[in-house]
């Protein structure tokens, strides 16, 4: 038996590979599958099973492409009703994998279709269990992100998750392993353990949705306060997995067209294309294009292109360090966003000596931010999240988290100069080229971010633990 997690960082997903006695089975793919074949290969097995959670909504799965490069059936658990031929599995249902079983729980709260797929081992004995979005380390899934259908409200489904818990995974022995689909940095949870792998026995401990004293009103309540807005490209991803997609294979090929500067700015001018630059945050501040957004591959990059630019179809030209190119098309598909047109040939040296514009992004460092933060303070701006900024803050500076900044641009002073920071300098960059594109040219990006204002005089906030304050 062989259990390997496959673990993608910048979606904090983790796919599955299990191989017994020559089969494998794949579970919750991503959409670059070539990455299972070659594992199979290797261990010469023949993939036997594709195994989907639910519809998920964080990323494109790589279930349809996986099935037609390998011969290999989906498996969904009760109520899921996908557009392309795959297999719905009754509750309790077993499949055999060599010496292994695969016993199909249906687990509906996240979604409706939720399963969790328990392993047996060749003893038949409870062995591991695949949660997909129903069981998180520290957390469970969040019910507010299915396609509402038959009248289910989010309270609903909240219900249906504390039911799936107790009925399916909690009896279950505590020597059990659980494989979670996400893990921390999420948007499908709250409050993720940054582990990616435990046992069930010690999330029984640790996880509060798992304390037997907690009633079902105060589980519904706790799952459903305090949930941030769901990126806007979840619902488009839940679709493309219910219903297909293109060809990875085309995508690639489209996207990796090299493009002259001429060519390039003409897709820009005469198609609306974004003009995406995936490099450094120091590159871009450096060097970049008039009305670029910059969004670095080293970072979130495809949940910050998917919470900011939205719209999957939205064409897309790159501008990227030589040699990542593939790279940033792969990731842009993981998360729906297909009609990537070409990179910019050459990168940003091509651009330039072709006569271009270039463009740059003013910076200062925490110790000159300090210096003026007197005359400034009211100018400072903290993109970091609402829970970050509340941990600690410069004193007078406003909150807008990065994820809101398209809704909260007029938040920004047009005309005036005004300072960005996030923890580090990637979530600033990102924001300081967006209000750039829109207009925005006095923006002023802090190196360092609240790392580097850390270890400054600059007057902050002391976090108060709310417990402490008295009425």
């Amino acid at each position: 038996m062989k259990i390997e997690q496959i673990y993608t960082g910048c979606l904090a997903q983790g796919a599955y590979y299990l191989v017994s006695d020559g089969e494998a089975a794949i579970i919750d793919p991503l959409r670059d599958v070539e990455t299972y074949i070659k594992k199979a290969a290797i261990d010469n097995a023949k993939i036997k099973y594709v195994f989907e959670t639910h519809f998920h909504a964080d990323f494109v799965s790589g279930h349809v492409t996986l099935a037609e490069k390998t011969g290999a059936p989906i498996i969904y658990g009760p109520q899921a009703d996908p557009s392309f031929e795959a297999y719905i599995a009754k509750d309790e249902e077993t499949f055999k994998l060599g010496k292994l079983t695969i016993k199909v729980l249906h687990t509906p709260g996240h979604t409706m279709e939720s399963t969790t797929y328990l392993l047996l081992d060749e003893a038949g004995r409870e062995h591991a269990i695949f949660t997909g979005d129903t069981l998180f380390l520290g957390d469970v899934g969040r019910p507010d992100l299915a396609q509402k259908t038959d009248g289910l409200s989010t309270e609903d489904l909240a219900g249906y998750a504390y039911d799936s818990l107790r009925n399916k995974i909690m009896p279950l022995p505590d020597h059990v392993i659980v494989y979670p689909a996400h893990g921390a940095g999420s948007a499908c949870g709250k409050n993720m353990m940054k582990e990616t792998i435990d046992t069930l026995g010690n999330q029984k401990k640790v996880n509060y949705a798992l304390q037997t004293d907690l009633t079902k009103a105060d589980f519904i309540k706790e799952l459903i306060t305090d949930l941030a807005p769901p990126p806007g490209y979840f619902p488009l991803n839940v679709k493309l997995n219910k219903e297909g997609y293109d060809n990875l294979d085309k995508v690639m090929s489209k996207g990796l067209e090299p493009l002259s500067p001429m060519v390039f700015e003409t897709i820009a001018n005469e198609l609306g294309a974004v003009m995406l630059d995936v490099r450094t945050p120091f590159d871009f501040a450096t060097a970049h294009i008039p009305n670029s957004i910059f969004i670095g591959l080293d970072g979130d990059f495809a949940p910050w292109v998917g919470q900011l630019l939205v719209d999957t179809q939205l064409p897309i030209i790159l501008i990227a360090e030589e040699g990542r190119e593939e790279e940033a098309v792969t990731r842009l598909s993981r998360v729906g966003f297909d009609r990537t047109m070409g990179y910019l040939s050459g990168g940003i040296d091509a651009w330039e000596e072709a006569g271009k514009e270039i463009d740059t992004v003013n910076s200062t460092s925490a110790l000159d931010l300090a210096k003026n933060y007197d005359s400034i303070k009211a100018t400072i701006f903290d993109v970091r999240k609402t829970g970050e900024h509340q941990s600690s803050h410069i004193l007078d500076s406003s909150n807008i988290p990065l994820s809101q900044i398209n809704e909260l641009l007029s938040s920004f002073p047009k005309k005036d100069s005004f300072y960005l920071h996030c923890a580090g300098g990637y979530r600033s960059m990102i924001a300081a080229s967006i209000l750039k594109s829109r207009g925005y040219h006095q923006v002023i990006n802090v190196t360092g971010g609240y790392k580097a204002i850390d270890e400054t005089e600059i007057p902050k906030s002391e976090y108060i633990c709310p417990s402490t304050l008295t009425s």
